[in-house]
């Protein structure tokens, strides 16, 4: 029987020997490389892949990524080499945990957003489903209230086609009022060495209610990977892998996404796999100290 936010399995780490419950884990030896979510959801790599409308990933890419362990697939919605990789059966359905990003507010449109997915994604079961980009309180108001797409999401997951319930905003500390309420399963947040508000406005709600974490934009939109002016001479900026490091190395980060604009890019990001390794306590300073200048100068955060 799926769980509810009420009955929900303690989101576990795999490997890590942090333990001390910090949220800046600036002496960090290692990091886990599992998590688990609950639900029934198998067990995840934590870095995750997400595909975006405008990225170029192929069913082909997709397979490869699943076939070297990435196995938490954040599909956009868009019928993309993700969905074809699916429909073409290039990768098996019961070794992925699949979520998707829903844009309805009320259940009627749910339901049949969840539905053309289902056809989408040749499966009979999606087993993650966050409500998208809830960014204020109205939003949530619309979807929780009789006739919401709350209940749609409710009724899929009492009846076995989806595991978890979600929500994905830029609103720390709304997203952590919102898993107070016990409707939620998971929280899907930004979280960078550029942006670190999470780390005292959802990270300890989000234990203490034993609530998995998604983070997405680890690389701050590529502006982690530019120079600033505040650069110490001879500064030059770490490389994607790093970045997600940084984010991994967090043990309140169930998964971290990563979102590759083509196949090039995911090889790049893909080679974490084979140096998996939390960066040492240097290593975190100088990612932390560039992720500060970054904040400082590349403007508003997306």
């Amino acid at each position: 029987m799926p769980l509810t936010a009420s009955c929900r399995k303690l989101p576990r780490l795999e490997g890590s020997t942090s333990g001390d419950g910090m949220h800046l884990p600036k002496q960090a030896v290692s990091m886990a490389r599992y998590a688990e979510l609950g639900g029934g959801c198998p067990r995840v790599l934590r870095l995750g892949l997400a595909t975006r409308g405008n990225t170029h990933l192929t069913a082909a890419d997709i397979a490869e990524a699943v076939a070297r362990g990435v196995n938490y697939l954040n599909w956009c919605g868009h019928d993309d080499g993700l969905s074809q990789a699916l429909r073409e059966r290039l990768i098996e359905r019961r070794q992925v945990v699949l979520a998707m990003q829903l844009q309805a507010r009320d259940a009627p449109s749910a339901s049949r957003e969840v539905e053309q997915a289902l056809r989408t994604l040749a499966t009979d079961r999606i087993d993650i489903v966050t409500f998208y980009y809830v960014e204020d309180e109205s939003e949530w108001d619309e979807i929780t209230r009789p006739g919401g797409a709350f209940e749609t999401l409710v009724d899929a997951r009492r009846q076995g086609r989806l595991a978890l319930i979600g929500l994905t905003t830029h609103q720390r500390t709304l997203g952590a009022k919102w898993i107070e309420s016990g409707k939620l399963d998971l929280l899907m947040v930004r979280y960078s060495a550029a942006h670190r508000g999470a780390e005292q406005d959802v990270f300890p709600v989000a234990d203490r209610l034993r609530v998995p974490v998604v983070a997405f934009t680890a690389q701050r939109w590529g502006a982690l990977r530019a120079a600033t002016p505040d650069d110490p001479p001879g500064f030059k900026p770490a490389a994607a892998l790093d970045w997600y490091r940084f984010a991994l190395v967090q043990p309140s980060v169930s998964v971290v996404l990563m979102a590759p604009a083509n196949g090039l890019e995911l090889h790049e990001n893909l080679a974490l796999l084979q140096d998996w390794r939390a960066p040492d306590p240097n290593e975190f300073e100088e990612l932390a100290a560039h992720g500060r200048r970054v904040r400082k100068h590349a403007g508003a955060f997306p």
